[in-house]
């Protein structure tokens, strides 16, 4: 079976599930509060930051600690459930699949759910900002290609986070375990972000580049890029091993009942 029959059939399995409105609940509950707020962005001009862009990163800031991380988890935890309902995992696995090859299947349907909402994050930024500069008689729309590109690498920055969440969910077989551990790994990805080895917690990568944004707008504050070494060559090795570990153990223990 090709890769995209096997993607295909897993897009398919989410049609009745709630997993689309997942998406978009977080992003209303963060945008919302953000616009009716939107006069609160004019208090961080003392440290050199205008409104517009503070307007931008304190919701990336928002997106990236906590919302996007807990749609991860929520939406690795019902992608892994759709097998266990009904013995479906037994039924996959009697038909010719290749059990790592349906597992790198479902990340990649992960990997299209979590970009759908980045681009939903991005797309709601527009009125947000429009309704915003209304309320404030300010103008806090920015460039286009500005919004997206920060929306783009926080997105690239969470796919050694999103590896380490798929790991989870394939390893903790009971849903509410392994969504109460996934949530329990965000917490301290705010004590991670301020120390050196901050790249060794795949979980705070979004956070620390949006983090890292709000110091590079503000003139006041000290600016230091993200390192790309050793991050890179770390990030690629933990995703590499968290997906070789998740191929590894999807499945064994109903490939042992067969």
């Amino acid at each position: 079976m090709s890769w995209f029959s096997l993607i295909g059939i897993e897009m398919k399995k989410l049609r009745r599930s709630h997993i689309f409105w997942l998406l978009l609940a977080p992003l209303l509950v963060l945008w919302i509060p953000m616009v009716i707020n939107s006069g609160m962005n004019f208090n961080m001009q003392a440290e050199g930051i205008s409104p517009e862009h503070n307007f931008l990163v304190q919701s990336l800031m928002g997106l990236a600690w906590f919302m996007f991380p807990a749609s991860l988890v929520v939406e690795t935890v019902l992608l892994n459930q759709t097998e266990r309902g009904g013995r479906g995992m037994l039924k996959m696995l009697t038909l010719p699949v290749n059990p790592a090859k349906l597992c790198m299947a479902k990340f990649i349907v992960l990997l299209i759910l979590s970009g759908l909402q980045m681009l939903l994050m991005g797309a709601l930024y527009f009125p947000c900002a429009a309704v915003a500069s209304g309320m404030q008689d300010y103008q806090f729309m920015l460039p286009p290609l500005l919004v997206w590109k920060e929306v783009g690498f926080l997105y690239l920055a969470s796919i050694p986070m999103a590896a380490c969440y798929w790991l989870l969910a394939v390893c903790v077989r009971t849903p509410v375990f392994a969504a109460g551990a996934g949530l329990a790994l965000i917490v301290p990805s705010v004590l991670m972000i301020n120390t050196k080895v901050w790249y060794l917690y795949p979980m705070c990568y979004p956070f620390y580049l949006a983090a890292g944004e709000l110091n590079r707008y503000a003139a006041a504050m000290e600016y230091t890029p993200a390192a790309l070494l050793p991050w890179i060559p770390v990030a690629a090795a933990v995703t590499a091993m968290s997906l070789f570990m998740a191929c590894l153990f999807f499945g064994r223990a109903e490939r042992r009942a067969l």
